[in-house]
């Protein structure tokens, strides 16, 4: 194999596949390469470690069709750190040789025949507007569970919902619900779990692209955008009935502008520096107040204005889950719903119905 590529358009290109890589232990040693297959001008670079893959085409000058694997890391930092643009490799035998300028290297290759046959994208395909659907992911992926050990919980429910499509996430202390109308991906009544972790890859891809495109399979799901492939292995399970965690009512409504809170908490959130400090917001006809309190550090309280329905009601919540929510939700004011202390609280972007966000209070004294 041999052919000569634009340093920086090989860098992104080493860089997205390497972005699946398998870096765990246990994994095949072949899986911590890049495969590189050249076909005339278009070089194909894959990175996967069984549960994700990611493929990228890119247009070189083709000299020698042929397929070697190149290992991940070293491959990707030492074409970033060539001084010339322009980069020639070469692979004979089990050695890859990369030049550029005066600069030469060779890199042992890792056994091409042990790179594994991939699971090929299904045929039907569906385009989806890849803003909305990059801002939908925005909002529900951090909602995701990282723990491994609740596997359902680390993905991502797209479920067909009244002629659209859902995206649910929770990781049992809050849960974020994005409606996506009149987009038709699945058949009605038909749902499938995808790993968080490969959709915030694809987040990362949508970047400027005009459109994705969607593949189900029985087992993956595949999602392209441009000259770039991603496929993921669906997870197998039940996803929890997260209805039944949504109130049915809120006798309890704040407004609020959602800037000022947004900033108001970040301030009053350096209080509550240690994981278990929540930041109680205290609600009245009077406003909003919010505290932090940490004990041996000193404590904080910021007031804002605020239109408040209900009981006078005080609330605690992790800081972080709550900015995250907040954060992502739409529009200048938004609306907090609560029923009291200890049951769930509803984010809302005022009036509008595709967006909520649920969160789970913390127990204060």
């Amino acid at each position: 194999m041999k052919f000569r590529c634009e340093r920086d358009t090989l860098v992104e290109a080493l860089a997205s596949a390497g972005r699946a890589v398998a870096n765990r232990g246990g994994a095949l040693p072949v899986l911590s390469g890049v495969r590189a297959e050249l076909t005339g001008d278009r070089l194909r670079l894959t990175g996967s470690d069984l549960e994700l893959t990611i493929e990228i085409e890119i247009t070189v000058a083709g000299e020698q069709d042929g397929v070697a694997v190149l290992p991940a890391k070293i491959s990707s930092d030492l074409v970033r750190s060539l001084g010339d643009p322009r980069v020639e490799v070469s692979v004979e035998g089990d050695e890859a040789r990369i030049t550029a300028g005066r600069f030469e290297s060779s890199l042992r290759l890792l056994p091409a025949d042990e790179f594994p046959r991939l699971a090929m994208p299904a045929d039907e395909a569906v385009t989806l507007a890849a803003k909305d659907f990059a801002g939908a992911l925005r909002q529900v992926v951090p909602a995701a569970s990282a723990d491994d050990a609740r596997p359902i919980l680390t993905g991502v429910l797209l479920a067909a919902e009244a002629g659209g499509l859902r995206l649910v996430a929770t990781d049992s202390y809050r849960l974020a619900v994005r409606d996506l109308p009149g987009t038709s991906v699945l058949g009605e009544g038909q749902s499938v779990l995808v790993p968080s972790r490969a959709l915030r890859e694809l987040e990362r891809l949508l970047g400027s692209a005009e459109e994705v495109t969607l593949r189900l399979g029985e087992r993956e799901a595949a999602f392209e955008v441009g000259g770039v492939r991603l496929t993921t292995r669906l997870i197998e399970g039940e996803f929890p009935n997260y209805r039944g965690l949504i109130p049915a009512s809120h006798p309890n409504r704040l407004t609020v502008g959602r800037e000022a809170l947004v900033e108001a908490v970040k301030r009053v959130k350096l209080m509550a520096r240690e994981l278990n400090t929540p930041v109680r917001l205290a609600m009245s006809a009077d406003g909003l107040e919010l505290v932090a309190i940490t004990q041996d550090v000193g404590q904080a309280h910021e007031q804002l204005d605020a239109s408040y329905e209900g009981t006078e009601l005080t609330v605690a919540f992790n800081p972080d889950y709550l900015l995250s929510g907040v954060e992502v939700t739409p529009g200048d004011e938004i609306y907090l719903d609560t029923v009291d202390a200890q049951k769930p609280a509803v984010i809302r972007a005022g009036e509008a119905q595709e967006f909520l966000y649920l969160l789970m209070p913390v127990r204060v004294s």
